[in-house]
């Protein structure tokens, strides 16, 4: 739950640094050299699976560790195809967005698959689709302090999970509705 106290590290964000973007529910993705990842958290204790390549260290406090998880494409004929029926949304979601990948590439970067049947689709999206994380920034830019954020996700913008600011330096600092006990 969120508390009007700005976390350390990220003091940026109110001195009106950063560029706001929409916080879009769905799975988190990455294209990196043209192969396509999936998000994979290592819970507490587990051994992340083969293949796995950390995103981060695992945190010390909770024992998670974020990574990721390459997706097998193949492609038959015009079709893109998920080799793990698990990945099959977010294949369709990369096929939409890049037909002809891949010839077409998506550049590299982090990517939120999005759709129909993803988290179920909880901002309305009809297809399956990338998008790349930092692109929908908003306008006019939403406010910065607790007061504010608390009133734009619950009076002006009710139908968004929440912000992502990103940093010129690489920094991100996310919010979301859910942290102030807003439904989504």
């Amino acid at each position: 739950m969120a508390i009007n106290q700005v976390n350390p590290g990220c003091e940026w964000v109110i001195n009106g640094e950063g560029v706001p973007t929409r916080k879009w529910d769905g799975t988190c993705c990455m294209v990196q050299e043209t192969v396509l990842y999936k998000r994979f958290d290592a819970k507490q204790g587990a051994t992340p699976p083969a293949g796995f390549v950390p995103a981060q260290d695992p945190d010390p406090v909770t024992g998670h560790w974020p990574g990721w998880l390459k997706v097998n494409v193949t492609r038959t004929g015009d079709k893109l195809i998920a080799d793990d029926s698990a990945d099959k949304w977010i294949v369709e979601g990369l096929a939409n967005s890049f037909p002809n990948y891949p010839a077409e590439t998506p550049a590299d970067g982090t990517y939120e698959a999005v759709g129909p049947k993803i988290n179920g689709s909880r901002d309305g999206f009809a297809e399956h689709k990338l998008i790349q994380h930092g692109d929908a920034a908003f306008t006019p830019e939403p406010p910065r302090d607790f007061e504010g954020l608390k009133a734009f996700f619950g009076e002006q913008c009710t139908d968004i999970e929440g912000i992502v600011w990103h940093h010129p330096d690489g920094r991100l600092c996310k919010i979301k509705r859910s942290d102030f006990g807003l439904k989504w």
